[in-house]
């Protein structure tokens, strides 16, 4: 194909403001797809996608307009997948920024349009769902020209789900998008925008070829990973697969490969030959941590080795996820394992029990921190049960974020309160229009709970929040332990800031006594530091009559089957078991 009839997009906006809704229309009115075929959001593949409305893995497609070729990337909108969506921006030279007229530019909106700036894209402003009754696009039209220096006539008012003004955007995209540049006789360059394991072809690589020409049966090496593959298929996607004889400069498309997951070609990596090297590889690969971890365990012990082998098959298609085996004295055999966000724990969670049929028990959600050691030597540390003895330890490091909100002007206060509470402070309030960006800082740990829900209630629903890691810092930070029965459960530990302790400690006894079923006899449930408890709620026992039974005689024969009765029960206070239930691992996920 001629690179000059080439044009490479990708749509952006905020969760629900209407990306795949707008694909649909694109792929109607190119024809790509036939009205028989056509369903709502066709690109997200995923059962979870269409449930909850977002999309979570992208998808590129090749569409024909007139006699030009598109290639449209519709990008995940959900901060937890920010790495991804900076990568297929990589990939395109133009950027559809869509905004609904009923919300306006939230938090995700300005990450996906600075992201798109730093990536210096041509970015076309859409207005969506401008035939809702509560559209209000006047105002919308005073945010995109405030936030992207335009002019009112350089922003389209569409309809994604009527199709109303979608065909300018066709229009716009072949007059403004440049066309990919191409240098002749250089050695292959191409970036893996997205990756994924298929059980019965391998890994397969969505890439953007930016030099060079990649054929069937190439040798291939991953310069960062330095893995060396084949290229068992190369086609486009339209959006099924499409098989080609090969790839050129400026196309994107997709790659069969023999690798066996999907750890050797990752996202954001370069795809060069074997034979005739690259130099250099793209700018902007860096390896994606996760940074929230939860531990897993099956309801039954039976089920482990299934929960193992799901969570390795799940592994091989996504590269951001990481695990490790864990042994809890209370839960028996599980797994740790990291996650790039709340979100995204909660789509393995449901894969987990929807695809494997698990029942699971999912411990409540932490950071990693690092912990210096009284001998100099720093290590990571995932959970609490992992810190070592306190006298071993100097400093412990905790993870801080970067937040931005974006709300209504009425709502600072309450914000700003808000990040108060949870240990952060703002550090600027910026405006566009009668919308406010506040800008903060805070620890990581504290956001994990219900911070985004608290944001949600305390703006009515209209906050926005997106944020991105910014680094450790040195904190006065406990181990909180918590005890059951005499017994410390070590899958409910926290590492919390010591200001918060007592606070958190009383919360939480509290929530577990109403959690926990009454036993024979009373059950104690402790809070502690370091063996020193700072709070504490009994649970009472079963009342049961004993004497219901008896008629007449002396009262001393009363006397005696209570007495037994107290006997008894002090008997089963020692070795009495009592049966947790799962929602006790999950009691520090809403703190309100």
């Amino acid at each position: 194909m001629n690179n000059i009839k080439i044009r490479n997009f990708c749509i952006i906006a905020h969760i629900d403001h209407g990306k795949s809704t707008l694909a649909d229309r694109l792929l109607e009115l190119t024809n790509t797809i036939s009205m028989r075929d056509m369903k709502n959001q066709v690109l997200d593949k995923m059962d979870l996608e269409r449930e909850k409305g977002i999309t979570i893995k992208l998808a590129p497609v090749r569409m024909k307009y007139k006699d030009y070729e598109f290639n449209l990337i519709d990008t995940p909108g959900h901060v937890d997948f920010s790495y991804e969506v900076s990568r297929s921006l990589a990939a395109c030279e133009g950027a559809i920024l869509v905004v609904d007229a009923t919300q306006g530019i939230q938090a995700q909106t300005l990450a996906n349009v600075y992201l798109a700036i730093a990536a210096g894209l041509v970015i076309i402003p859409v207005i969506n769902k401008i035939d809702l009754p509560a559209a209000d696009v006047l105002k919308v039209s005073k945010e995109i020209i405030n936030l992207l220096n335009c002019q009112e006539k350089d922003i389209i008012m569409i309809s994604a789900k009527t199709g109303q003004g979608v065909d300018e955007i066709l229009n716009r995209i072949v007059t403004e998008v440049p066309y990919p540049k191409k240098i002749d006789n250089q050695p292959l360059k191409a970036l893996i925008f997205d990756s994924y394991y298929d059980e019965y072809r391998g890994v397969i690589l969505y890439l953007r070829v930016f030099e060079g020409t990649l054929k069937l049966n190439d040798s291939i090496t991953i310069m960062s990973s330095k893995s060396i593959g084949v290229t068992l298929e190369v086609g486009v996607l339209t959006p099924n697969m499409s098989a080609l004889s090969q790839l050129e400069t400026g196309e994107i498309g997709y790659v069969v490969t023999n690798f066996k997951s999907t750890k050797q070609a990752k996202v954001g990596d370069t795809v060069t030959l074997t034979t005739k090297p690259a130099q250099t590889p793209l700018s902007g690969y860096k390896e994606v941590k996760p940074f929230v971890f939860a531990g897993f365990f099956p309801s039954s012990n039976e089920q482990y080795q299934e929960l193992k082998d799901a969570i390795e098959k799940l592994t091989l298609s996504d590269s951001a996820l990481s695990f490790t085996l864990e042994n809890s004295p209370v839960l028996g055999f599980g797994v740790r394992i990291g996650f790039l966000g709340l979100l995204h724990l909660e789509i393995i969670k449901e894969r987990l029990i929807r695809e494997y049929n698990l029942d699971l028990i999912v411990t409540n959600p932490s950071t990693d921190y690092r912990v210096k050691l009284t001998n100099g030597r720093i290590i990571e540390i995932r959970s609490a049960s992992e810190l070592p003895d306190i006298s071993e330890v100097s400093e412990i490091y905790e993870p801080w974020i970067l937040g931005e909100i974006v709300t209504p002007i009425s709502y600072i206060g309450s914000i700003i309160q808000l990040i108060a509470r949870s240990r952060g402070y703002q550090k600027s309030i910026n405006y566009i229009e009668d919308q406010a960006v506040i800008n903060f800082e805070a620890p990581l740990a504290n956001m994990l709970t219900d911070f985004y829900d608290s944001l949600k209630s305390v703006t009515s629903g209209y906050g926005s929040f997106n944020y991105d890691l910014a680094d450790y810092r040195i904190e006065d930070l406990v181990k909180l332990d918590f005890y059951i029965a005499g017994e410390k459960i070590d899958a409910l530990s926290l590492i919390v800031h010591r200001s918060e302790a007592i606070k958190l400690g009383r919360f939480v006894v509290e929530k577990l006594k109403t959690i926990i079923p009454k036993q024979n006899f009373q059950v104690a449930i402790q809070a502690g530091i370091g063996g020193k408890y700072i709070a504490r709620e009994d649970l009472s026992a079963y009342r049961k009559d004993v004497t219901v039974g008896l008629y007449g005689g002396d009262v001393s024969r009363k006397k005696k089957v209570l007495a037994k009765q107290k006997k008894g029960k002090e008997r089963m206070k020692r070795f009495g078991k009592i049966d947790i239930p799962s929602e006790v691992f999950t009691v520090m996920l809403k703190r309100e």
